[in-house]
């Protein structure tokens, strides 16, 4: 646990530490943490890892935070156990973990995609360690894998046949500029930093993939959510795209959380943080704020 401790705090450049925390048996999850200030979580969604926040992270440890990304189950370079419960609910209790073991409290949560439904979940599950929530383009979700994508891995057994990684590239390459605004920031070095996981490793990716496509959640979220005390923002992208946050989840939330705001960012897609990277840091001092004005209220 000290060993974890020494190395969240940085040198005076601000090196980026990368380090597994083992959470179970099997079961381990990468972690970078960077700078130093309040401690700003950022969780990444199905498709993503620390990587995908290469942009952002500079801006917040300029801004004065400690970025701490953690990689969840599957993800990234976590580990990959094929026998591991890959519910949204079992993710979130890991990293309600790993923050435990790195002695972090009361952090802005910032997550993408699905990992907005794992947030959501650690915010009801772990308040202690939720100030605030901000999710990129990430919904109230109750399946980690939508239909479509549980349809494609029926094939799996087929993808190392017929082209392995290199057809995940390509499809990986269609599905970014799908889900975007300005694709521009799509290019091959791109598409092999978001593929580089799944390409050390592709059989326990897709393993991986199976068993979060047949996870079973143990309960729902949306009867929870009443239980978020700590302001929400959502940030979705307005220019049209695939995998935004439908109306009903939207509407759901605005009926739901105590405290919740809309942010919409007109030309970006659903990888904002890519596109433009300043927008969700303007996002974080938003919730900061927030944060701010909630305590001052409940002082009065």
């Amino acid at each position: 646990m000290w060993l974890l401790a020494l190395l969240l705090i940085p040198d005076s450049g601000s090196v980026s530490h990368a380090f597994m925390v083992p959470v179970a048996p099997a079961e381990s999850l990468s972690v970078e943490a960077t700078g130093r200030g309040d401690p700003v979580v950022i969780i990444p969604g199905l498709f993503g890892s620390a990587f995908g926040f290469r942009k952002l992270v500079p801006l917040l440890v300029d801004a004065g935070y400690r970025a701490i990304v953690i990689e969840p189950l599957g993800v990234g370079a976590s580990a990959r156990p094929e026998k591991a419960n890959y519910s949204l609910t079992s993710q979130a209790d890991r990293i309600a973990a790993v923050l435990d073991s790195l002695h972090v409290r009361h952090a802005l949560v910032l997550a993408h995609s699905i990992g907005g439904s794992e947030a959501f979940r650690l915010a009801y599950r772990r308040p202690d360690l939720v100030r605030a929530l901000l999710s990129i383009e990430g919904g109230p979700t109750e399946k980690a894998i939508t239909p479509a994508f549980k349809r494609a891995l029926r094939l799996a057994p087929w993808i190392k046949l017929f082209g392995g990684i290199r057809l995940i590239r390509r499809k990986i390459r269609g599905m970014l500029m799908d889900s975007s605004g300005d694709a521009s920031w799509v290019t091959d070095a791109v598409v092999l930093g978001y593929t580089a996981a799944a390409a050390r490793d592709l059989d326990a990716t897709i393993k991986a993939y199976l068993a979060m496509a047949n996870a079973r959640e143990p309960e729902q979220l949306a009867p929870h959510l009443s239980q978020i005390r700590c302001p929400v923002r959502l940030m979705v992208g307005g220019a049209r795209h695939d995998g935004d946050v439908g109306a009903r989840e939207v509407e759901l939330l605005e009926r739901t959380l105590p405290t919740f705001v809309l942010d919409s960012v007109p030309a970006a897609g659903h990888f904002i943080q890519e596109e433009e990277p300043g927008a969700v840091l303007a996002g974080v001092a938003r919730l900061k704020a927030s944060v701010t004005a909630a305590h001052a209220a409940g002082s009065q």
